[in-house]
């Protein structure tokens, strides 16, 4: 079964869904999202680094926690 298409780490570092833990998460399942939207941070030697969508479409699934740490290459969420 295909979710979509997956958004991936750029990096080896740690997965934020929002900019500060007292903020709105980026995305959630379900948010519609525009290329170049940032979905995520990744942090990656205290550098907090925005990850964007590349495609227009809506969150489908979030796989990592938030506070998780990811590898390069990690699918992040998917967008369909």
């Amino acid at each position: 079964q295909k979710k979509g298409t997956p958004i991936t780490s750029p990096m080896v570092g740690t997965f934020y869904k929002s900019p500060s833990p007292d903020a709105d998460p980026f995305v959630s399942v379900g948010s519609e999202v525009k290329s170049g939207d940032v979905v995520c941070i990744v942090e990656a030697m205290k550098m907090m680094n925005e990850i964007e969508s590349e495609i227009s479409g809506r969150v489908v699934e979030v796989c990592v926690e938030d506070g998780q740490p990811v590898e390069f290459g990690q699918v992040l969420m998917y967008v369909e």
